[in-house]
């Protein structure tokens, strides 16, 4: 199998691209879409698929995330491009009340085999309604599957089971990371869901996060090699389910937990996380279990003020020497 490298947003281009190929009941539907989508996510797909499987819709976002439904429940999968996350909140109704619920309602008769795109994160100067980072509202609802990639290979394999999967699939592109560049197999296969990624080796501190502040973590992983403090990387890759057997087993040989989150730090998933963690291990075996996150502001528009709000990699090295004592 061959590898070639691509950025991010051509690996989920051609992970959408090899499935909609592959099964005939996979479409796409969205504003934009037939246009290539807002960031050349679905370039060069309407001459290749046509007007029924490449469908862009009008402005409205409860519309489409409802016909979505719809169409998932007479046998397509529909991915469902919402072009910018924050855009989701005009179809809460039809995502928690619906898409979540349905299966579970009817018994298992109804499938809501949907993929719910949602590019998210802090976008340069795009100010507090097109930078939020909302993630963990949707892990604390049941009936979805949520998926944080941060890598071109991940978010391609994670595309591609998700478009598979029976299961809503909440798919959170990393907007911020759609010119990073990697290698992505001519074939993409699936990526399970709830698998981590060990980004680095390391026995002093396990460091957890996900999504489009990894660069800055990985960064940050380096500065604190080069000082003598050897960390363990772990993206998660998807944050239900999330691979709780991975971080414990890592936290239970370093003793020390750091969990980063580009989101605002109050009630965020790296709690869930600190919290799993010490009620796995106890907190005999762990020496210091913390979280570092943005704080609970919206997201200015000002460069210098978004600066100050975002985690860096000096604040992640930080953190860290603070859970080493």
């Amino acid at each position: 199998m061959s590898m070639h490298q691509v950025t991010l947003v051509e690996a989920v281009r051609l992970a959408a691209l090899q499935e909609m190929r592959r099964d005939p009941t996979v479409w796409v539907m969205g504003e934009d879409v037939a246009r290539g989508g807002l960031y050349g996510q679905y370039r060069d797909f309407l001459p290749e698929f046509g007007a029924e499987r490449v469908v862009s819709t009008p402005i409205s976002e409860s519309t489409i995330m409802g016909a979505g439904l719809g169409a998932a429940l007479v046998g397509t999968r529909p991915i469902i491009e919402m072009r910018i996350f924050d855009f989701v909140m005009c179809a809460m109704d039809e995502l928690v009340n619906q898409i979540a619920k349905i299966r579970y309602m009817f018994g298992g008769q109804a499938r809501p085999s949907v993929v719910v795109r949602m590019p998210h994160g802090i976008w340069r100067n795009s100010a507090a309604q097109h930078s939020q980072m909302l993630e963990s509202w949707f892990v604390h609802l049941p009936g979805v599957i949520v998926v944080t990639p941060s890598t071109p290979a991940d978010a391609a394999g994670l595309l591609v089971n998700a478009i598979r999967s029976d299961d809503p699939v909440l798919f959170f592109d990393p907007k911020n990371l759609f010119p990073a560049t990697g290698d992505v197999a001519s074939v993409i296969e699936p990526i399970p869901f709830g698998k981590a990624r060990l980004a680095r080796e390391g026995r002093d501190l396990t460091i957890v996060s996900w999504s489009a502040i990894m660069p800055a973590v990985e960064q940050a992983a380096a500065t604190l090699a080069a000082d003598g403090i050897a960390a363990d990387v772990i993206d998660l890759r998807t944050l239900w389910p999330w691979d709780q057997e991975a971080v414990c087993a890592s936290v239970a040989r370093t003793g020390r937990l750091l969990v980063v989150q580009e989101a605002v730090s109050v009630a965020g998933f790296g709690a869930e996380v600190v919290a799993t963690v010490l009620e796995t291990l106890g907190p005999a075996r762990v020496k210091a279990a913390r979280r570092l996150g943005a704080p609970r502001i919206p997201i200015p528009f000002s460069p210098p003020l978004e600066d100050a709000v975002k985690v860096t990699p000096a604040k992640i090295v930080a953190a860290a020497k603070a859970a080493m004592g």
